[in-house]
């Protein structure tokens, strides 16, 4: 007989509003692990994992929704987006709480930017354009434009929905993928600024994806009851390897765990669902929430047993599951 589900380890309280995007820090001088939250409210919370209490909490998007919040390098180099078409970095440094630099998207969507190192101190980041269905990418801190990704003539793939960018080791090429408005992924080479391969997923857009470079192998959901389980073969073709059908719809956020052994999924019904990234074997479903799961998030802790899954709802709650052990 199979285990019943785990509680969550703790919840945290005291978002004030719909929690949007989540973010782990484990590695730093410190080992007690940070989680990064922005909240429908334009806040973005710094989470003591010990007290379970928010540490300090950063005002920078106008009372905007945040939606993107990522680490660059350490805890205290900071990154987030929000809905006042605005990405801020932040140098947390020495309780420092004021926004560093900024750069303008002038995007109304809500696709979150992605981030990838490059080298010591540098950054790119890709995010969607102020053209409709246009991609740019930067480098940060210098916020030099790298190139804009404009998809051919006619091809109507209306917005760019949730983006990932990724390097197979630190001397090849960066790619990005790309999930549209018209269920289509698109693998871009960001150095020649040319599209390798577009995919049809899915008959509604893609809301979120995720990609594992080790085994070049992506998952991405939509609004439907399908995730889709993708390939990208040596001639950098994606390919769908299968489709897994799901009780109800909508997905908000994919990530597959840093060992690359599970998966988590946010769902638009409240719950969390665990997968075994290899077979897409359903492990749990997670649930604890009273409303969309916008978010899920695995933490990097060094020490497998204290790795965790946060995951924030539009019931303004974090649940926080240890499911290391379950799995």
């Amino acid at each position: 007989m199979a285990l019943p589900p785990p509680d969550p380890q703790f919840v945290l309280r005291g978002a004030g509003a719909a929690v949007h995007t989540l973010h782990f820090s484990c590695r730093g001088e410190s080992d007690v692990p940070v989680l990064f939250s922005g909240s429908e409210n334009g806040f973005i919370n710094v989470w003591n994992l010990k007290t379970h209490r928010v540490d300090t909490t950063l005002d920078g998007h106008g009372r905007k929704s945040v939606y993107c919040v990522e680490t660059m390098g350490g805890k205290d180099r900071l990154l987030s987006q929000g809905r006042d078409q605005r990405v801020c970095l932040w140098d947390l440094a020495e309780g420092r709480t004021a926004v560093m630099d900024s750069v303008c998207t002038e995007n109304v969507g809500f696709c979150r930017c992605s981030l990838l190192k490059v080298a010591q101190g540098r950054w790119l980041m890709a995010m969607a354009a102020k053209a409709l269905e246009e991609v740019q990418v930067l480098e940060l801190p210098s916020k030099t434009s790298v190139c804009t990704l404009k998809p051919e003539v006619g091809a109507k793939l209306g917005m760019p929905m949730c983006l990932k960018l990724w390097q197979l080791n630190c001397s090849s090429q960066p790619l990005l993928l790309a999930g549209y408005e018209d269920g289509s992924v698109i693998l871009w080479n960001v150095t020649m600024g040319k599209a390798l391969s577009q995919l049809v997923c899915h008959q509604e857009p893609v809301m979120s994806l995720d990609f594992d470079s080790e085994k070049a192998k992506g998952i991405s959901g939509s609004s439907e009851k399908v995730l889709s389980i993708w390939s990208l073969n040596e001639q950098q073709n994606l390919q769908v390897c299968k489709t897994h059908r799901l009780v109800n719809t909508g997905i908000s956020d994919i990530t597959i765990r840093p060992d690359k052994k599970i998966l988590a999924t946010a769902g638009w019904d409240h719950r969390i669902r665990i997968f075994g990234w290899k077979k897409m074997k359903p492990l749990a479903v997670l649930n604890y929430h009273t409303a969309t799961v916008h978010c899920v998030s695995f933490s990097d802790h060094k020490t497998p047993g204290e790795r965790l899954l946060a995951a924030g709802s539009g019931d303004h709650r974090i649940s926080i599951w240890s499911i290391y052990a379950h799995t």
